[in-house]
């Protein structure tokens, strides 16, 4: 098997990132960030999956002491930007919130640490993710970033060392993003991801006993994550009343119960068990994460989609997606055909769009 090109080659490398869903355990990634204050709140744990869809880039270096940006948008418009390489250019753009931050505050990080990278040219020519839908679009651009300078310039990261890089970047811009997004850098596959303060554990061998057919949708709403989050993390480090002790008891021991009898469901291959397990994931978090966000996380195109009579002969069972709030679903459907039909039954009767993923597919 031939070496990947790198840019000693003189290539143009090209790369793809897809995004992410998180199956289980959306919010526990930071929750469980607050054991270096407190080390009686659990350890989060985040059961999660590459999509078929993603970011795909052209990069190579360049002669010139820039970086020279260009992006395709989802509704096909070029856009294109030269920026200096120079610290103070790139960390200004980072935290303005343009749409370039995500790739200069990656640059700037990973130029702390290997000041050898240099100009380069990244083409972002398809983008195949719905951006800011819950699938981590953002840290997929991020990822991307982090491994076209791995690459570009020799640095020979592995991937966890690349999600740090990913992760140091993206918080260097307006986003307040949590260790879960980087875990695209895995690729497609399932895998769990346990938080612990500052540790991160990642397993691989998430077992699939057969195909889970999944259907993500896009509910063509609006949420607000920065808010979402800012209600939710009120409740860390210390609860101070019901309502925030019942957020960090369903981040916490309820993650947890959910997350065990979903990773044997999967284990088992039964579509079934793993549908009950997200609509019982989706009732733990409307009882106890509701009232701390009321005005964002009531979410009523999603609770109108989640209990749709017609779509419940197709499904097993479903939930939202991320930070939850009207960005995003997903559902388990009975069948590779029942998930054509429930496709097709959403996009036609609510006017959504929607995106297959098959986990466990042989």
């Amino acid at each position: 098997m031939s070496p990947p090109l790198t840019a000693s080659d003189g290539a143009t490398l090209d790369l793809f990132v897809p995004g992410r869903i998180c199956l289980f355990g959306e919010h526990s990634d930071w929750a469980g960030g607050f054991r270096k204050q407190d080390p009686s709140i659990p350890v989060g744990k985040c059961l999660i999956s590459g999509t078929n869809q993603g970011l795909h880039a052209r990069v190579s270096k360049c002669d010139e002491n820039c970086l020279i940006l260009k992006s395709t948008l989802d509704h096909g418009e070029r856009m294109e930007i030269t920026i200096p390489l120079d610290d103070e250019e790139l960390l200004t753009e980072a935290t303005c919130g343009s749409l370039w931050s995500y790739i200069c505050g990656v640059t700037f990080q990973m130029r702390k640490v290997h000041p050898q990278i240099g100009g380069f040219s990244f083409d972002n020519y398809k983008t195949s993710l719905p951006v800011k839908k819950g699938l981590s679009s953002s840290a997929a651009v991020c990822v991307l970033t982090a491994r076209a300078l791995n690459q570009l310039y020799d640095l020979n990261l592995t991937k966890r060392e690349e999600m740090e890089f990913a992760f140091l970047g993206e918080t260097t811009t307006p986003s307040k993003c949590g260790r879960m997004d980087q875990g695209c850098a895995f690729g497609t596959k399932p895998i769990l991801m346990t938080f612990d303060g500052d540790s991160l554990d990642v397993d691989e061998k998430v077992e699939i006993g057969g195909p889970i057919h999944l259907i993500l949708v896009d509910l063509c709403a609006a949420k607000n994550t920065p808010a979402i989050l800012s209600d939710l993390q009120s409740a860390y480090p210390k609860a101070t009343c019901d309502v925030t002790a019942g957020v960090q008891k369903l981040l916490g021991e309820t993650n947890h119960i959910i997350m065990n009898e979903a990773l044997e469901a999967l284990r088992e291959g039964d579509a079934k068990l793993v549908g009950d397990c997200m609509t019982r994931a989706q009732a733990e978090f409307d009882t106890f994460a509701i009232p701390a966000s009321p005005n964002h996380l009531t979410s009523p195109v999603l609770h109108r989609l989640l209990e749709c009579p017609k779509l419940k002969a197709y499904v097993y069972g479903g939930k939202g997606v991320g930070s939850q709030g009207d960005g995003s679903a997903q559902f388990v459907a009975k069948s590779r055909p029942d998930q054509v039909a429930a496709i097709q039954l959403i996009e036609e009767e609510y006017g959504m769009t929607c995106l297959p993923l098959t986990l466990g597919e042989k």
